[in-house]
């Protein structure tokens, strides 16, 4: 008799592919045994069952790649914990590159592989084709062998992960599709289900959902936005090849858009094409298991001309099918894992973009540990299902972006490149002003920001991996910030109210700085995690008693709101209200920006009358702003925080009189690098939450005395009382030549220490300037870091710097 849908469980994880089996899995690895897994088919039946099973090692960053790296020791020991074989074969890959370009890239990505401890070589082509001989290679530029990846079957992998949870208790239902999920004060309270045989409620405290590309719909059964769309996927398969073995490596030839694979002596061969094709159905078709869709050999024709011409085998292989089969993107090509913002409880890890056997293993033990432990483990922002907003679900947006975002596996991926679908989304005011003044916009969460302005008459750059065609644009802003006036046109800020009662003590106990000050006074603070890292770096402004301007960057919209929101006990009274669009932003930097704005406002703005960190109510021609004297690219300046509908007016009134002043307007990658140069730290490069305060030298934005104790104080304490082992240094690079983009190693006294989190090049030094961690097994006192030897990797060649600890 099978066993019945219990009617309680601490956690009911949703969907039986891959994801679900791992979370699953990892909650009862961490003893969690009230763990209910529901699957409305069978275990696999959705896209994981015609997965291509590549698993590789490398990614973007450090945490990213420690995910990937517990995956592949998972799966070649998960065999001998479960008695069920997982198909786990490592074969080793060879990526190739056709053009110098991706040599460099790869030289690029390798090198950050390196200082994560990843084994790899370089070969040239007549290697490459030694150990693959159905490879054409004449027209290669090189390759790189990585001897630690390889692959696995996803069905019975998955298989091993279900009966390695069921071995600890956890208990799978097949044939249970859930239906709807219940609330309460904001939380979750329960979920149901329905079976071809009864239905029934589940109350449970956590719900994860994993349901792969009908995560999106299960999501909005609970209000919860998960931002996925299916495309339809392809590979080919083909009988036994002539020189094929089973020992193949995987192989990526990224410039053609192709991976391949063995399997029974022949070749699966598939790709990421640059334009995909979404499947644009919504619902998905009810009980779509183990199925695929029809072929489609006109789009698949970029990808199969390119294979014919990299193994010429497969121009006389026998085919034995076209496999098309949906698979779920995001709009960044990152999966989604993490707490909803919309209802705590629930919990996404979902959207893998045709990465999930290589991802899931990871990501299942990440999500898993973040329930059991309350908060996410590590610095998890680049897959944080907060870096996405309500607007984010817009099917048109969403089907459009799958349409680029698909290729992004394997597109030649640039320093600084833009996305370009779904654009212009959200625009400032002076968005068709700036446009005409030849910007060139970036996007962040959804908002057109101008990145630097070309002359008139100007083409725009091409993307490269060398010195950029923008830099001398760039470097005459700088000049004018330094020497005149610029502006800047920062409305993207996110922006909210905290009114009520019992605001101050929200903050007070979020925020590690004293939030306590002078009404019209400004503090920058530190909001931190029980860790003592990052969570948010915030700038408030106390407008009265009982309420307050709080100030976040762009990006960080949807996750600090849900932060401090939900940090508002029950019984206090305070609410917290998104007030972004409802304000512009106009900064105006520079040593003559005192005097430019006191031809246009009859106020005070001198030193005396308006000192640092303070804020006022001003007029600027006919608007109506709030000033601040303050500056995050160093030397004098404001912030104009003005209503949005008074945003043209205001800075139609700053250039009825800047020409005189000298003023130019400035964009993003100004501000980026007169920041760096001024060592100013940003949340998402030299801010996490795994970085605290005082490794970042920000001690100052701690008050560790004020009279109300505040999360992530118990932390700091014992970090300050043992000293540190990690530390932000700011680098200066000897060669004015070199140009780095970030993310390069840092080599320190030979050893890999870090990464540069953030790079910029200064024309007040000639040179560029960069910002990273340096991390060591002994405490890393002034005179160790400031006495060593510090080199940074770009592409393989080392390029000496020297550390500062201090701008000066």
């Amino acid at each position: 008799m099978p066993t019945p849908v219990p009617t309680h469980a601490r956690v009911v994880v949703v969907g039986g592919g891959i994801a679900g089996a791992s979370t699953a899995y990892h909650l009862a690895k961490l003893g969690v045994k009230d763990v209910v897994l529901l699957e409305q088919g069978k275990l696999t039946c959705g896209t994981t069952w015609h997965a291509a099973g590549l698993v590789g090692q490398t990614r973007a960053t450090r945490n990213a790649t420690r995910m990937s790296r517990y995956g592949i020791e998972l799966y070649s020991s998960l065999e001998q914990e479960t008695g069920l074989a997982t198909g786990w074969k490592r074969c080793g890959s060879l990526n190739v590159a056709k053009t110098p370009e991706r040599l460099t890239l790869m030289k690029r990505q390798m090198a950050r592989a390196k200082s994560f401890g990843i084994e790899f070589e370089f070969i040239s082509p007549a290697e490459a084709g030694q150990r693959v001989p159905i490879l054409r290679t004449d027209d290669l530029a090189g390759a790189v062998w990585i001897p630690g990846d390889g692959k696995a079957n996803p069905t019975d992998l998955t298989q091993s992960l279900a009966r390695g949870a069921r071995m600890r208790g956890a208990t799978i239902f097949e044939g249970v599709r859930a239906t709807g999920v219940s609330t309460a004060a904001g939380r979750v309270a329960g979920i149901a289900w329905k079976s071809p045989t009864g239905e029934g409620t589940i109350r449970c405290e956590t719900i994860v959902n994993c349901g792969g590309q009908w995560s999106r719909a299960f999501g909005r059964l609970a209000g919860v936005t998960v931002p996925l769309y299916a495309a339809e996927h392809f590979y080919l398969v083909t009988k036994p090849i002539a020189g094929v073995s089973s020992d193949m490596p995987v192989i990526r030839d990224p410039d053609g858009y192709l991976y391949y694979k063995e399997e029974v002596g022949g070749i699966v061969m598939g790709g990421f094409e640059p334009k995909a094709k979404p499947w644009n159905v919504d619902p998905i078709p009810e009980g779509f298991e183990f199925q695929l869709l029809p072929e489609d050999w006109d789009h698949f024709e970029i990808l199969m001309r390119n294979a014919i011409h990299r193994t010429p085998c497969l121009e006389t292989a026998e085919v034995k099918l076209l496999l098309n089969g949906p698979e779920s993107f995001t709009l960044d090509g990152n999966f989604i894992l993490g707490e909803a913002p919309e209802l705590a409880g629930f919990f996404v890890c979902a959207g893998f973009n045709s990465a999930g056997i290589a991802n899931a293993g990871g990501a299942g033990r990440l999500v898993a540990e973040w329930i059991v432990e309350g908060d996410a483990p590590l610095d998890l922002w680049d897959v944080d299902t907060r870096r996405f907003a309500p607007f984010h679900a817009n099917r048109r947006h969403l089907a459009d972006r799958t349409v680029e975002s698909l290729g992004l596996h394997y597109a030649m991926r640039w320093p600084r490149e833009e996305l370009e679908t779904v654009r212009p989304l959200r625009r400032s005011p002076l968005y068709d002003r700036l446009a005409q003044k030849g910007a060139v916009f970036g996007s962040k969460m959804g908002w057109e920001r101008a990145n630097y302005f070309l002359p008139a008459g100007a083409a725009r750059p091409p993307y490269t991996l060398a010195t950029p065609g923008w830099l001398p644009y760039v470097l005459d802003e700088q000049r004018a910030c330094r020497e005149d006036a610029v502006v800047f046109d920062q409305t993207s800020f996110s922006k909210f109210v905290l009114k009520g009662r019992d605001a101050l003590a929200v903050l007070q106990r979020l925020c590690a700085n004293e939030i306590d000050i002078e009404v019209g006074k400004m503090v920058y603070t530190a909001m931190l995690n029980a860790r003592g890292g990052f969570e948010s770096d915030l700038t408030i402004v106390r407008l009265g008693a009982n309420e307050f301007f709080v100030i976040t960057g762009s990006a960080q919209t949807t996750r600090d709101f849900a932060w401090i929101e939900r940090a508002i006990g029950v019984d206090e009274h305070a609410s917290l209200v998104d007030v972004t669009s409802g304000y512009s932003v106009v900064s105006v930097m520079g040593p003559k920006a005192e005097a430019l704005l006191g031809r246009i406002s009859p106020d005070d703005l001198s030193r005396a009358g308006m000192p640092f960190s303070t804020t006022k109510t001003i007029d600027v021609g006919y608007a109506r702003v709030r000033a601040a004297r303050m500056s995050y690219v160093g030397g004098p300046g404001y912030e104009l925080y003005v209503s949005t509908d008074q945003c043209v007016a205001l800075y139609e009134a700053l250039w009825s009189v800047g020409t005189e002043f000298g003023l130019r307007d400035a964009g993003y990658y100004t501000l980026d690098a007169l920041r760096i140069e001024a060592g100013r730290r940003a949340w998402g490069a030299e801010l996490s939450p795994d970085e605290t305060p005082w490794e970042a030298g920000l001690g100052y934005a701690v008050k560790m005395d004020k009279p109300a104790p505040f999360l992530g104080r118990d932390a700091l304490a014992k970090q300050q009382a043992a000293g540190l082992r990690k530390r932000l240094v700011l680098f200066t690079f000897d060669d004015p030549s070199a140009f780095p983009w970030g993310g390069e190693p840092i080599l320190m006294d030979g050893r890999n220490v870090g990464e540069l989190t953030s790079t910029g090049y200064s024309r007040k030094l000639g040179r560029a300037v960069a910002m990273g961690y340096a991390r060591g097994e002994m405490q890393l006192s002034d005179e160790i870091v400031l006495g060593a030897r510090y080199a940074i990797d770009i592409a393989g060649e080392h390029y000496a710097v020297t550390p500062h600890l201090k701008v000066g």
